[in-house]
């Protein structure tokens, strides 16, 4: 968005201090790409997030080869035998599982493989996130969160200010991309939610 390079970017929020960042691959709908994320990958010395609608272990191979640390497995997206599979198989390639849930049925069930990273999705992914969302979703959700876990609160955060409730609601890290990605300014805004994030 605002004609930015996507790779530029990624460099420039790790000289800012992300640390980690979350690259999208899904094509269809969200216009990502596995190609960028083998880049950014290359280029930065963080570990990087695949975001993706990833189904099965094949996905997960792909998943590594590409030089992603870290994967992201979204309990909506497919039933509890299959998510324990692609749990366990992504931890045997090395790759970290962060499990993301949306309702109390699936943080209950995501609770039981001991994540340890878990990520509460503020909008809904069946209906590919077009709902508002925000940080009330983190707040309904966080007091269920496994206490060993590291809770991420995702999607939806457009301000500082909605940092600051996810992390007052029980968030240990957030995810933000569309709002960085439509900011006049995006260093400006960044250190804005670092602030909302020491501040919380």
């Amino acid at each position: 968005m605002r004609g930015r390079d996507p790779l530029q970017a990624a460099l420039d929020l790790v000289s800012w201090g992300a640390p980690v960042l979350s690259v999208v691959t899904e094509r269809a709908h969200f216009g990502g790409s596995p190609e960028l994320l083998q880049q950014i990958a290359t280029k930065t010395q963080v570990p990087v997030l695949r975001k993706d609608f990833i189904r099965d272990v094949a996905g997960l191979r792909e998943t590594a080869a590409l030089g992603a640390q870290a994967v992201l497995l979204i309990a909506a997206k497919m039933d509890e035998k299959t998510l324990t599979r692609l749990y366990e198989a992504a931890q045997e390639l090395d790759l970290e599982p962060l499990v993301e849930v949306h309702t109390t049925e699936e943080m209950a069930f995501a609770k039981t493989l001991e994540p340890r990273l878990l990520g509460i999705n503020n909008r809904n992914i069946a209906t590919l996130e077009r709902d508002e969302g925000g940080p009330a979703r983190t707040r309904l959700l966080a007091e269920e969160r496994p206490t060993e876990a590291l809770l991420i609160s995702e999607s939806g955060l457009l301000s500082p200010e909605d940092v600051r409730q996810a992390v007052l609601a029980g968030a240990d890290a957030v995810l933000v991309g569309t709002a960085l990605w439509q900011a006049a300014d995006m260093a400006v805004f960044y250190h804005e939610l670092q602030e909302a994030m020491a501040h919380g």
